[in-house]
């Protein structure tokens, strides 16, 4: 094909080497072979018989190798894109050869290396894109003294090093600034402000510091400003308020202080507003919102803003986001956000927020996550709820709510996680609350249920963390809680459930972090099946008025553990001197012991006057100190005991004392955190 011109091949399925025939097309001028499935190198001849090309468009294909230097004799070139490869090489510095230069992709390759300083001479360069890539270097300030018809600069996703060079501000066409992701530092150059033409500037994700230039309110062209992921420090500059056309502004995880400037509100077109993990103080602008009408995220988190929110803040109901947790705003919600029909996420946890909560929300349809945790919310739950059919994360505990749980609250067929706990619920548990088939967790914990925990809890299956502590519930165990066998955490202490401890929750062999029956008025005996709950880790059935033996079968709920020697010089007694113990073997030593009983017994007993003299109780002391430095200091791991208390130190004859009861020991990982629940007797 002597005479071809143009080849497009591009956006098809073709998979092979590059075509031998098109080295022969000496007259090409266009080649496209984009978005197809091409492998290899790119052959020599491509570069040395093709010099009348223009445009060679390779984007999109599976080629990969080197570069080759001979690219430098396509002297005609105008456009070249090799973007979405897998070129390995350097950039060659021939390709500073090319002086017609316009537009050079070479985007999403694995190039290393620097920047060539011939690609200086481009001066008609308009497009460079080189994100992607593993280029590192300084950005030296000579490119930017030629690049002056440059429009779109994109340097992203690389790693490239140094500060941003002044002479930035010689690009006056320039429209889109990418540098974010490398490991640039300094501090951004207040001649950026001098880029009038500039519509979208990110710098995120590096090591900029020092102040935000007030220049930038200068840039009245901007739409796009991503500053986040940073190391900036001062406040916002008030002059970011002649910013007219902001539409996204993100400054989040900084070191930015102070308040925000009440310019803010004069941002008409702003619809993203992201400043969360800084050290914001004082109040928000009373203004914002009642200008800024196509405002639709919103993130304050992890400041120190205090105060109302601003009244008019969700002026339009345009607001699909609004993040502003853990801060320190009071007061009640802005009447405005019940009739936000868009939202899809609100996080107010960890504030100071009052009010009547049926009062502060309507009927959103998009909302999935709510979160108002550790609030001072009041007033009751409103049926309403149940109309927010999105949602699948619904936490309200730690504030003040009251009445009962609509049984609307049935119909969100998509929750996944509801916690109201530490409020001041009551009632029953709505039978309606078990048709939420795909309810993940449930903690009602510290409220005022009461009656019994319905059968049709089984039907929860994905079930995995159940938390009802702290309540009223009375009545037997519910044997379908069984069921739920996906059940990880399960904890039902501090009420009033009576009868035998179920065997059927001995199949529940994923419980692994806990299973607390404490503090209920649970009798009978423990049933041996629970000893198949081979991976639990925190087991409390104390205060209960359980009888008879601690089941052998529990030995295997420690299966596997490391055994317990003894090494240390705080281990003098003689009984466990150069001896192993596993665990089971340590609880199975005080199950049977039944000497002189417990030291409650002899210390308060009739004759604990006469038998417990000076002697005596500081051999018990000693005793106990070996013992607790032994489990502590000399076990592998290392084991807490949790409650220890005169019951459970028994003597014997000899009035040598044995540390028993392990029913709340935790073993501590050094690979895990050390916090441990609260567990054991009161007193």
């Amino acid at each position: 094909m002597p005479l071809l011109t143009h080849l497009n091949f591009s956006y098809n399925e073709l998979a092979s080497a590059f075509p031998e025939f098109i080295t022969d097309c000496r007259n090409l001028t266009h080649l496209d072979l984009s978005q197809n499935h091409l492998t290899g190198p790119v052959p020599e001849l491509v570069f040395r018989n093709l010099g009348k090309l223009k445009f060679l468009i390779l984007a999109v294909n599976l080629f990969g190798g080197d570069i080759s230097s001979s690219i430098g004799q396509l002297r005609n070139l105008h456009k070249l894109n090799l973007s979405a490869n897998g070129f390995n090489s350097y950039i060659p510095g021939e390709l500073g050869l090319c002086s017609n230069l316009t537009f050079l992709a070479l985007a999403g390759n694995l190039l290393v290396g620097s920047l060539p300083l011939s690609l200086a001479n481009r001066h008609k360069i308009e497009e460079l894109g080189l994100s992607n890539n593993l280029l590192s270097s300084q950005i030296s300030p000579h490119f930017f003294t030629n690049w002056t018809e440059l429009v779109s600069l994109q340097l992203q996703n690389n790693q490239f090093f140094g500060k941003i060079p002044s002479e930035i501000s010689l690009l006056k066409k320039l429209n889109i600034l990418f540098l974010y992701h490398n490991k640039l530092n300094g501090s951004i150059p207040s001649e950026i402000g001098n880029l009038g033409e500039l519509t979208s500037l990110d710098l995120s994700e590096n090591q900029l510091s020092g102040p935000i230039p007030p220049t930038m309110g200068k840039l009245t062209k901007l739409t796009l400003l991503h500053f986040f992921y940073n190391n900036l420090s001062g406040t916002i500059p008030p002059e970011i308020g002649n910013m007219s056309s902001l539409v996204i502004l993100d400054l989040n995880t900084n070191n930015l202080e102070g308040e925000l400037p009440e310019t803010m509100s004069l941002l008409n077109n702003l619809e993203i507003l992201s400043l969360f993990t800084n050290n914001f103080s004082g109040m928000i602008p009373r203004d914002l919102g009642k200008n800024n009408l196509n405002l639709k995220n919103v993130s304050f988190s992890n400041n120190s803003f205090s105060g109302q929110l601003p009244l008019g803040l969700c002026n339009s109901f345009t607001l699909e986001l609004l993040t502003i947790d853990n801060n320190n705003f009071t007061g009640p919600l802005p009447d405005c956000l019940r009739n936000c029909s868009n939202l899809v996420r609100i996080r107010l946890e960890g504030n100071h927020f009052s009010g009547d909560i049926s009062k502060a929300f309507g009927v959103h349809p998009n909302l999935n996550f709510i979160s108002l945790s550790d609030n001072q919310f009041s007033g009751e739950l409103s049926a309403q709820w149940g109309e927010c059919q999105s949602h699948t994360k619904l936490q309200i505990d730690g504030n003040k709510i009251s009445g009962k749980i609509p049984l609307e609250i049935g119909r969100l067929s998509q929750l996944r996680v509801r916690s109201l706990d530490s409020n001041q619920l009551t009632g029953e548990i709505p039978i309606e609350l078990m048709k939420l088939s795909l309810l993940f967790s449930l903690s009602l914990s510290k409220n005022s249920f009461t009656g019994e925990i319905p059968q049709s809890i089984g039907t929860l299956t994905d079930l995995r963390y159940l938390n009802l502590e702290g309540n009223k519930f009375s009545g037997s165990i519910p044997k379908a809680l069984a069921n739920c066998e996906n059940m990880n955490n399960l904890d039902l202490s501090h009420n009033s459930l009576s009868g035998e401890i179920r065997w059927e929750l001995g199949n529940m062999v994923n419980l692994r972090y806990l299973l607390d029956l404490s503090s209920n008025l649970l009798s009978g005996t423990i049933p041996s099946n629970l000893g198949k709950l081979a991976v639990l880790e925190s087991l409390n059935l104390s205060q209960n008025n359980l009888t008879g033996k601690i089941p052998a079968s529990f030995s295997s709920m420690v299966k596997g553990l490391n055994p317990c020697s003894s090494t240390s010089s705080t281990s003098s007694n003689k009984s466990s001197k150069n001896k192993k113990f596993t665990f089971a073997q340590i609880l199975k030593a005080t199950e049977d012991f039944n000497e002189k009983g417990s030291l409650g017994k002899v210390l308060y007993g009739e004759e604990g006057e006469r038998e417990l003299g000076w002697a005596a109780r500081i051999k018990i002391v000693q005793g106990l100190a070996h013992a607790l430095a032994y489990l502590q200091h000399d076990c592998s791991p290392p084991i807490v005991q949790r409650d220890v208390t005169l019951n459970n130190i028994l003597l014997d004859p000899d009035f040598e004392p044995r540390l028993s009861d392990f029913g709340t020991a935790r073993l501590l990982y050094p690979s895990s955190s050390n916090w441990t629940t609260t567990a054991g007797s009161y007193g």
